[in-house]
C-alpha cells in the first residue's frame, strides 16, 4: 500500500507579501504598504499544502538551508500535514524567499532562489518514488537542476508505474527552453496557464498553441484566470469551463496553485478530467477569498463551507 497519494517535487521560500501599497515602486523612493504577510511561499508548497488539506496524503522532496525561514518552511508544511520527512537541509545554501509587491488580482515579484535552485535528481531517495501514486512537479524554470533532469524524473517516475503532472510557471529570464515534444509524453497532466502556454510554443494565440501541443499530451488543462480553463484530452473535443467569480477578492496569489491542487486530487482519486476541472475550477475561486495561496485553506470543512457560503457549490472531494 502507498504511504502518499502524491509527492510534491519543487522550490521551497517564504513568501513576504505585502498589500494595500501606496502606488508602485519607483527607483530612489520609498512607499509604504499597508499590510505585511509572512507566509509560507512557493507554488509547489502550495499547491502540496492545500491537496493535503484536501484530503490526499502529500509528501514534498526540496531543498532548504539551515535557517530561520527554512525553519518556518518546515514548520508551515508541517502544520498543514505535509510528509517534511524528505525534505533536505542543505548547510551550503540559503532558503529562498520572494518578495511580493500585491495589487488585486495582480502582482509583482522579486525571487531569491537559494537552495532550491542546487537540488537535482541526484539528491533524492530513490526508493520514495514507491510509496506514492502520483508525483506533481512545478516551477520548473525557478529550479535548474530540476529542469536539466526533468526528463530523468519523469521517465523514472514512469518506470515506476507512477503518473505525474507538471505545472511550467513563469519563467523570470523569459527564455522559455521548454522541449515539450520531448517531455509532455511523459506528462499525464500538464497545468499551464494560458500566457505560459503560448510563450512555451511559440504562439500567437491560444488556438494555434494548442494544435501545436495536442500530439503530445494526455490530459492538458489551460488555466485563464477569470476566464476559467480549457481541458484538452486526447482524441476528445475541448472542454471550456467558466470560472467561479469572486467580486470579492482578496487577492489571487496561489490560485494557480489551488486550482492544482484540485485537480489533481480529484484525478489521483480517479474522477473523470471533466470532475476534476469543476474542482480545480472551484478551489482556484475559493483561494480568492483569503490572503496568500493557503490562507483559504485551513481544513476540508472550512474549504467545503466557502464554496457553499460564497460560490453556492458543493465542491465533491
Amino acid at each position: 500500500m502507498n504511504k502518499f497519494d502524491v509527492i510534491a517535487i519543487g522550490e521551497l521560500n517564504v513568501d513576504v507579501i505585502l498589500n494595500n501599497i501606496d502606488g508602485e515602486p519607483e527607483i530612489g523612493k520609498e512607499k509604504f504598504a499597508k499590510e505585511m504577510i509572512l507566509t509560507l511561499g512557493s507554488s509547489t508548497a502550495i499547491f502540496a499544502a492545500n491537496i493535503a488539506c484536501l484530503g490526499s496524503k502529500t509528501g514534498f522532496i526540496g531543498m532548504i538551508g539551515q535557517d530561520t525561514f527554512g525553519d518556518l518552511i518546515e514548520s508551515s508544511l508541517s502544520n498543514k500535514g505535509v510528509d517534511i520527512s524528505m525534505l533536505i537541509r542543505s548547510d551550503k545554501y540559503s532558503s529562498g524567499a520572494t518578495i511580493c509587491l500585491n495589487y488585486h488580482e495582480d502582482r509583482a515579484n522579486v525571487t531569491y532562489q537559494g537552495a532550491m535552485d542546487f537540488m537535482t535528481f541526484d539528491d533524492m531517495d530513490k526508493t520514495l518514488f514507491t510509496k506514492t501514486k502520483h508525483i506533481h512537479l512545478s516551477s520548473i524554470f525557478m529550479q535548474s537542476g530540476i529542469k536539466k533532469d526533468l526528463p530523468e524524473v519523469l521517465k523514472y517516475s514512469r518506470e515506476n508505474g507512477l503518473t505525474t503532472s507538471l505545472d511550467p510557471q513563469w519563467d523570470p529570464v523569459e527564455k522559455w527552453d521548454f522541449d515539450y515534444e520531448k517531455i509532455l509524453p511523459y506528462v499525464n497532466v500538464f497545468l499551464p496557464n494560458e500566457t505560459e502556454l503560448k510563450l512555451i510554443t511559440q504562439s500567437h494565440s491560444l488556438d494555434e498553441a494548442v494544435q501545436k501541443i495536442r500530439p503530445f499530451i494526455d490530459i492538458c488543462v489551460v488555466k485563464r484566470g477569470r476566464e476559467g480553463s480549457l481541458l484538452l484530452q486526447k482524441n476528445q473535443e475541448p472542454i471550456h469551463l467558466d470560472a467561479f467569480l469572486n467580486n470579492e477578492t482578496i487577492d489571487a496569489i496561489g490560485a494557480g496553485d489551488s486550482f492544482n491542487a484540485g485537480f489533481i486530487h480529484a484525478f489521483v482519486k480517479g474522477e473523470t478530467a471533466e470532475n476534476a476541472q469543476i474542482i480545480g475550477n472551484l478551489t482556484g475561486a475559493i483561494n480568492t477569498t483569503a490572503a496568500g495561496g493557503t490562507g483559504a485553506f485551513t481544513s476540508k470543512d472550512a474549504v467545503k463551507e466557502i464554496a457553499m457560503l460564497k460560490f453556492n457549490q458543493e465542491l465533491k472531494i
